[in-house]
């Protein structure tokens, strides 16, 4: 029986935590000459990654005005830290220290506070407690605050948090520091204090009370909130440089707080409905970007009425929220024909939601506000859910429900506080840390915090529907109290509970931050180590007319190295990044060392400061699966997908038997299935892989649970012991895919369609599969290959491993299908597949499923084909 905690960190991986970073000034929004980036600690004006200059605070306009204090500097630089300003600095309170900042008196203010737990001046982290408090006391924004055990409990390298502030009414905003009395040790820090103007976010609305529908709530001037969470709905991640109101907002995807399977669909603006404000003031809601993407609930009403479009987060207890809906219409262009209504906290906020009609025509920005409160019950974790469902008594013209974005803010109680308690992690963490400690194992200010890129997946229909259910049930219920701590700081925060990339040292000892090598010498003598002018130059300075695709990685661009004769795809990292060092490290580690016609060929790597960039072959038509579906390309013969089918089993086959012990992917899937100019297939992504067992008397390897949704071996997520049969029965999930060009998991689809996996076995056990076929390949395939295909797909599905073929298997029987479908085509004996000889010829998969012991799989091994990797080079959404 799988636990909760074991759920829950397999939920939490798979996202991992996203950081709030500081971006350009775009010089077009409300900041103005009262804007303040505050570098702590430092003494000289410095300017961070993306070009921002930061005030040292020890320049007169910024002196501290009581208390005692120290400068120090950051012992280590983790490599997820977006710049070194303002984090590698900080300044030390060992008493009440307050900083006296001019402002502006008649605006509100933003203010950011950034943390980076390291070591300063020999102190521990884990000693730093302390409460921070804004107007002179009045306001506290952070009580028994340790930015050390958050950033541990959310896989984060450093801690952004957002309040935003009533007027000073005298010109001068403080924020002060105070070291935590309860222990002797206890000191504050701080690295970076952004201030700058805001609008008044509620200036024309008047929050009403979620089931108290006379009652509404005041958030006036004298209120101060808290930034708890900020999502782009249907669409991705939003930097601060890309908010249009230049007010440096960070806009997260939405997906992570989505509760059970019914995740719609989402869709963007297409060129017949222009996006527009109605007026100079409504820009400061929300960037372009938010309206332009959106989430419905999907095409099927039936569906629709019997679900509903749900979010659910963690909140503190004890506290009024205020959730903002952001709307923009992108589809309807009259009242009436999509109305529905809208819960917070299981009340009914709006009844009869009609964008149209709010906003008179479509492509235009409106926004709605609904306050809640969240009582704070004992021993229970705090959840704050908000839910969308078609308006039946509306009696709309479709079925459905929309949203484009969303705020909670957290608005201070009665006595001025908006202080929540520190998060801990999650139980899992510890295991997840211990199977990483292959590598060395730094300081926490090297660390940050364990890596745990777990990614669970529901394997089939009823247990896809039930899993991810379960999922969502225990990631809202996965935050404690700290030990010791009866308030502290407002655990949940305002960013999402991504996992963040392993805070470990970078790996080949020549980064500009002096990190100690972990990367092997013989992976590095095999892999050339660019620097970043030439990945600039290859680039053209990361031009963004270069981009082919954003993957979980970082942003992918399509280059040329050594005067533009090798066409190259470059892999960059970036601070959203949910994938992290030791991916890295183990893409370079495994790519270096394998050379197959069918693996992606890594050309080599840079790490300079600061950067974690990958450099392949340049793969021409990218991934197998938006030649199947969800794209405009042509649709793939019948042939050419078994040949690519294929490859795919050669290079898979070559894994596990190729090397002294067997490699399992660990992520195998359509994304991961590249094709070159050739359309030859080439398996990529590496940085899950794991070495199987070492001697003969292992059959597997205990390890946590890696992978992703619809592909997941059942038995390998039950028992966690991961063997060469779970890349087996993933790439089961790929050959149904390729025969019916759809999704591993389409969560619009009846219960029993759910799970592509289920779907098939089932369709095949009634003998109806043809009927689930991909429609462009009605008529134009043999009905014994059809059969061979499917038998070998059904086989890699079983739900005990040891009754699923080898790989070596499949790819005898994926041959034996090719050669049935050229004698029907031909008329008579097939072509001789020259590629064929050398490889391994299994028992037809019909009559046994005898495991192969003849490793030899020598074809193509010395080949350096390459392709693009480490997430999906090419694919639109990462892992």
């Amino acid at each position: 029986m799988i636990s909760i905690s074991h759920v829950l960190c397999l939920f939490i991986s798979l996202y991992p935590v996203l950081a709030a970073v500081v971006e350009n000034d775009t010089g077009s929004g409300y900041k103005s000459d009262d804007s303040i980036l505050l570098n702590s600690g430092s003494s000289e004006d410095a300017v961070d990654a993306d070009g921002r200059r930061w005030a040292g605070d020890r320049n007169d306009k910024y002196r501290l005005f009581s208390g005692n204090s120290a400068p120090a500097r950051a012992v280590f630089q983790d490599p997820s830290l977006p710049s070194q300003v303002p984090y590698m600095s900080g300044r030390i309170f060992t008493s009440e220290s307050t900083y006296k900042l001019s402002v502006s008196g008649k605006s509100r203010h933003y203010v950011r506070l950034h943390f980076y737990p390291a070591s300063y001046n020999g102190l521990d982290p884990a000693d730093a407690f302390f409460d921070v408090s804004a107007a002179g006391g009045k306001l506290t924004l952070l009580r028994n605050f340790s930015a050390c055990a958050t950033a541990k409990a959310l896989t984060q390298a450093y801690i952004v948090r957002e309040f935003y502030l009533p007027p000073s009414p005298d010109g001068i905003l403080q924020l002060t520091f105070t070291p935590s009395r309860g222990n002797k040790s206890s000191y504050a820090f701080v690295n970076g204090i952004e201030v700058f103007p805001a609008p008044d976010i509620s200036a024309g609305s008047t929050p009403s009370l979620v089931g108290f529908s006379d009652q509404t709530v005041d958030v006036g001037s004298s209120s101060a909130m808290q930034t708890m969470y900020r999502l782009n709905v249907g669409g991705q991640y939003v930097p601060p440089v890309n908010d249009s109101a230049g007010l440096d907002r960070t806009w997260y995807d939405d997906s992570p707080y989505i509760f059970g399977a019914a995740f719609g669909v989402t869709y963007s603006a297409d060129g017949n409905v222009t996006v527009s404000y109605p007026d100079s003031t409504s820009k400061y809601a929300a960037p372009l970007d938010v309206y332009t993407t959106a989430r419905s609930m999907g095409p099927d009403p039936r569906v629709n009425m019997n679900t509903n479009l749900t979010w659910v987060f963690q909140v503190d207890g004890g506290f009024m929220y205020v959730v903002r809906f952001h709307f923009c219409e992108l589809q309807m262009s009259k009242i009436n024909q999509r109305v529905f209504t809208i819960y917070v906290n299981n009340q009914t906020a709006e009844a009869a939601a009609d964008v149209i009609g709010w906003a008179s025509s479509p492509g235009v920005p409106v926004h709605r506000d609904y306050a809640a409160f969240v009582a704070d019950k004992a021993g229970v974790d705090e959840e704050l859910w908000v839910a969308l469902h078609p308006s039946a008594a509306s009696k709309p013209e479709y079925y459905d429900a929309v949203l484009n974005g969303l705020e909670i803010f957290k608005l201070n109680d009665t006595a001025g506080n908006l202080a929540g308690p520190n998060p801990s992690p999650s139980a899992m963490l510890a295991a997840s840390e211990e199977e990483q400690a292959e590598a060395p194992t730094p300081q926490f200010g090297s660390t940050g915090s364990g890596r745990t890129n777990v990614i669970g997946g529901a394997a089939g229909g009823t247990a896809a529907v039930g899993l991810v259910f379960a999922i969502c049930i225990a990631v809202y219920n996965r935050k404690k109290r700290v030990e010791g701590s009866s308030s502290g700081s407002g655990g949940s925060g305002w960013l999402p509970i991504y996992e963040r990339g392993n805070s470990r040292s970078t790996i080949s000892g020549k980064s500009s931050i002096g990190a100690s090598s972990n990367l092997s010498s013989i992976a590095a003598s095999l892999c050339r180590h660019f620097s970043i002018a030439e990945i600039k130059q290859a680039t053209k300075n990361f031009d963004e007319s270069l981009v082919i695709g954003v993957g979980g990685f970082g942003k992918v661009y399509r280059g040329g190295v050594d005067g533009g004769a090798t066409k190259v795809a470059i892999k960059r990292s970036n601070p959203s990044s949910e994938q992290g060092v030791h991916e890295f490290q183990t893409e370079i580690e495994m790519l270096s060392k394998l050379r197959h016609r069918h693996l992606v060929s890594l050309i080599g790597y840079c790490e300079e400061n600061g950067e974690m960039i990958l450099v392949y072959d340049y793969m021409a038509y990218g991934t197998l699966r938006e030649h199947l579906y969800k794209s405009n390309k042509p649709s793939l013969a019948w042939k050419q997908r078994l040949e690519i089918c294929i490859g795919a089993a050669r290079g898979l086959h070559y894994l596990h038997t190729g090397s002294k012990y067997p490699i399992i992917h660990r992520d195998v899937k359509t994304t991961n299935i590249l094709l070159d100019d050739k359309w030859v297939a080439k398996v990529s992504d590496f940085g899950l892989s794991k070495t199987g067992p070492s001697n003969m008397d292992q059959t597997h390897v205990s390890t946590v649970v890696k992978g992703s949704f619809g592909y997941l071996d059942p038995e390998y997520f039950r028992r966690q012991q991961l063997t060469e049969k779970s890349d087996v029965y993933s790439f089961g999930v790929v050959l149904f895919e390729v025969i019916c060009a759809r999704p591993a998991l389409n969560p619009s689809l009846p219960k029993e369609q759910v799970s592509l996996a289920d779907w098939a076995l089932l369709c095949r056990r009634k003998g109806t599969l043809e009927d689930i076929v991909d429609p462009a390949l009605k008529g134009k395939v043999n009905p014994e290959c059809l059969d061979k295909f499917a038998a070998t797909a059904e086989k890699c599905l079983s739900d005990h491993g040891v009754d699923r073929p080898s790989m070596g298997d499949v790819l005898w029987n994926l041959e034996s299908a090719l050669q049935l479908q050229e004698t029907a085509d031909q008329g008579g004996r097939p072509r001789a597949n020259p590629e064929n000889e050398g490889d391994h010829r299994g028992p037809d998969i019909a009559d046994a499923t005898a495991i192969i012991d003849n490793t030899d799989d020598s074809h193509g091994t010395g080949e350096s084909d390459g392709g693009a990797v480490f997430s999906q080079l090419v694919h639109p959404k990462g892992r």
